[in-house]
């Protein structure tokens, strides 16, 4: 079964998300948010130059997510986009923040050996997220997997 990044993404959140008091009234916006400031980076990432690279660094584990420009960016977004809009405290905000990396982290784990070739690399990235390797070519492949929407 496919799955899309976005849908990946989702599951990672809500699991990370679990430890962290987030006040009932907002919990879908941070959620959503924090889901769609992740995907956001990937998707800013990926189209500007140099971008495939990062994100196969990241999905691969060659770059940690902590240390990732993915992580920051997404930081960026999340922290302009809606924790400067709800006033949670200077406290939560960084709990928040904190959980992105743990997201992304848990995105590259979910990425094995998929063709048994020994190694992960970007061909079992595109197989994971349920694309073909060949034929359609892999940009196309690697941008369609990444960022499908159900």
């Amino acid at each position: 079964m496919a799955f899309s990044i976005a849908d990946i993404i989702k599951q990672q959140v809500n699991s990370a998300a679990g430890g962290i008091q987030i006040p009932a009234n907002v919990q879908n916006q941070v959620l959503g948010g924090l889901s769609d400031s992740i995907l956001g980076s990937l998707t800013k990432t990926a189209t500007s130059r140099g971008g495939v690279n990062i994100i196969t660094d990241l999905l691969t584990g060659k770059t940690s997510a902590a240390k990732s420009p993915v992580t920051s960016l997404a930081g960026s977004i999340f922290t302009n986009s809606v924790l400067k809009n709800l006033n949670l405290g200077k406290a939560a905000n960084a709990s928040l923040i904190a959980l992105i990396p743990t997201v992304l982290g848990g995105v590259t784990k979910l990425f094995k050996d998929q063709n048994g070739d020994g190694k992960v690399d970007i061909n079992d990235v595109i197989i994971a997220l349920g694309g073909k390797i060949g034929g359609g070519g892999l940009f196309g492949s690697i941008l369609g997997g990444l960022f499908r929407r159900k």
